[in-house]
């Protein structure tokens, strides 16, 4: 999704968000002052509806019995005119019988023509009243049967107000050049291709072609298999993804220069690199390039071999701030570094490559599970680098920024939105920072060993991946729990109801009484939560067990006491709520 707002998926040390407006006022602003946004002729033009803004959440049983096997996308795009013209071939199978298909893209795009199996429909055979588009099939397709699906479109695709808060395309120029990207991550694919636009909409294998203006390069998801000069002074790229969610299908066109080379893996195989960039930064270029091979080599130690080797590590300097596009990261961050060394943007949306792209949520519901992971991969790459005190500072940045108003899940199915939204009632940029905290905290409950274990298992499925033993796979909340259960040897679903299904942080209450310390834990609703604390006294540190919640200690009445000395735990802060609170 995903970057932070200063996280990501994701103040603006990290603060940024894959989505600023949908996370909070003072945030967004902060993080578009930091990085404003390009200036729009028209705002948010052609509008959508209400459906094409909607991605994910409750399907209906013919949509959610339907499946991509293969895509193959078409596409002319004219800048100037900020206009696209497309075919897009789509082959599916379906578990229900159906008698029409029910494809999600934007009403704006006219079709012009629709082939079912070769043959051509009549006109009246399909509409798109609202962002949905509707083909009556000229005869039934069983269930388990497969239909091939082509579709000629063309118009002018939504243009985003302010990516990558919110999307569409970005129509932009550098050195009076068309520059141009999509994000699709919160509305959905779409917006400029017919798709399965819910989570379990993944693509097996897609090919995309992209007739550009000669002079420009476009570039896209998975492998380039060629680039060719066409007629009438248009290029055309061809590329093929494979095994790639609907969402992060992504289009870049622009004067772009190349930085290329290869990453010998820990693993064996040999990982493409590929950076590209605008004219006239290459400097700036090949310095984040640098940066390439020693974040690689952090995620393969810490969480396993780089999902895509068969493909490309790729990004691409944006107009917009960034995205987890798979295999052709967005960037934007203008070769900002901060106090930490290293730049923030690339590592966090290099971060979704594991967390969002190889290991997909199932639902929107689970989306902490990519943002959390994605925003605590920053501290713990600080600590790699640097040790444990720049791991302390970062994290300390991120507690500033959780806010408790929803539990990070609702266990129910959702829309990007409504997880994004506070006014949705969902958690907002707590799937950041607060998913990130409670990582931390888990770490420390069940030990480095466990924790790594089992967030390898839970982004491979399985505890040995190595190239070519895996594939992306979909994984929730409810698998989250139990493999970090396994790995911990205990149950521990008190502290998942508390940290995922509560709002509210747990208040470790200290009582002082002559040469007694009394720790209790004050949770949501009372439920029991046995969390251990470290407690320093006069400078020397024990774990102190809390198997009914609550302990008491002696201590001498003069002795200095600090608990929970390396701030391990995610609790309340009365100070943080005080900061929070001021206008």
């Amino acid at each position: 999704m995903d970057t932070p707002v200063p996280p990501s998926r994701g103040g603006f040390v990290q603060l940024y968000g894959d989505r600023g407006h949908r996370i909070n006022a003072v945030f967004a602003a902060l993080a578009l002052s930091a990085f404003p946004a390009p200036a729009l002729a028209q705002k948010g033009e052609p509008p959508i509806t209400a459906l094409t803004e909607r991605s994910g959440g409750e399907i209906e049983p013919e949509r959610a019995a339907l499946r991509l096997e293969h895509v193959d996308l078409q596409l002319r795009i004219s800048p100037e005119r900020k206009y696209l013209s497309g075919t897009a071939t789509l082959r599916l199978t379906t578990s229900a019988r159906q008698t029409r298909l029910l494809i999600d893209l934007d009403k704006n795009f006219h079709v012009s023509e629709i082939q079912i199996d070769g043959l051509k429909l009549r006109p009246d055979s399909w509409r798109n009243p609202e962002g949905r588009l509707i083909i009556d099939l000229p005869r039934p397709v069983a269930a388990g049967g497969r239909v091939t699906a082509k579709i000629e479109y063309a118009g002018r695709p939504h243009e985003a107000v302010n990516a990558p808060w919110d999307d569409g395309f970005v129509w932009s120029s550098w050195q009076g050049k068309p520059w141009v990207a999509t994000t699709a991550q919160g509305y959905g694919c779409d917006l400029f291709w017919p798709c399965l636009d819910f989570p379990a909409g993944e693509i097996p294998e897609i090919r995309i072609s992209i007739g550009v203006r000669s002079g420009l390069a476009a570039i896209a998801n998975g492998k380039l298999e060629t680039a060719t000069p066409a007629l009438h002074g248009y290029s055309e790229w061809r590329w093929v993804a494979k095994n790639i969610n609907p969402y992060l299908v992504a289009i870049n066109i622009g004067p772009y220069r190349e930085i290329k080379g290869s990453y010998a893996s820990r693993f064996g195989n040999k990982v493409p690199l590929h950076f590209w960039h605008l004219a006239g930064k290459d400097k700036q270029a090949a310095g984040l390039f640098a940066e390439f091979a020693p974040t690689l080599d952090f995620f393969e130690t810490m969480i396993g071999p780089f999902p895509f080797a068969h493909e490309k590590l790729g990004v691409v300097e944006t107009p917009h701030l960034g995205m987890e596009h798979q295999t052709v990261n967005a960037y934007g961050n203008n070769y900002k570094k901060d106090e930490t060394g290293f730049d923030w943007l690339f590592h966090h949306e290099l971060a979704h490559e594991w967390f969002g792209n190889q290991m997909t949520a199932a639902d929107w519901d689970d989306f902490w599970l990519h943002e959390g992971y994605g925003q605590y991969m920053q501290p713990l790459y600080g600590q790699w680098r640097e040790g444990e005190a720049r791991y302390a500072a970062m994290m300390a940045e991120q507690r500033k920024n959780i806010i408790n108003r929803q539990p990070l899940v609702s266990g129910r199915s959702r829309t990007s939105d409504e997880v994004y939204q506070l006014e949705k009632g969902g958690p907002g940029q707590d799937i950041y920072y607060k998913g990130a905290w409670v990582l931390h905290t888990l770490r420390y409950l069940i030990g480095d060993k466990a924790f790594f274990d089992a967030t390898t298992r839970l982004v491979y499925g399985r505890p040995d991946p190595k190239p070519g033993n895996f594939k992306p796979r979909f994984t929730t909340t409810g698998e989250f729990e139990a493999v970090m259960s396994a790995a911990a040897g205990q149950d521990l679903e008190w502290f998942y109801a508390v940290y995922l299904r509560s709002a509210a942080l747990p208040h470790l209450v200290e009582t002082r009484e002559g040469d007694r310390l009394t720790l209790e834990w004050k949770t949501p609703r009372g439920v029991p939560f046995p969390l251990p604390v470290d407690v320093q006294v006069d400078g020397v540190v024990r774990k102190v067990a809390m198997d009914e919640g609550r302990a008491t200690l002696t201590v001498l009445a003069g002795a200095h006491v600090v608990v929970d000395p390396m701030a391990r735990i995610l609790r309340r802060s009365p100070a943080i709520e005080a900061m929070q609170a001021r206008p």
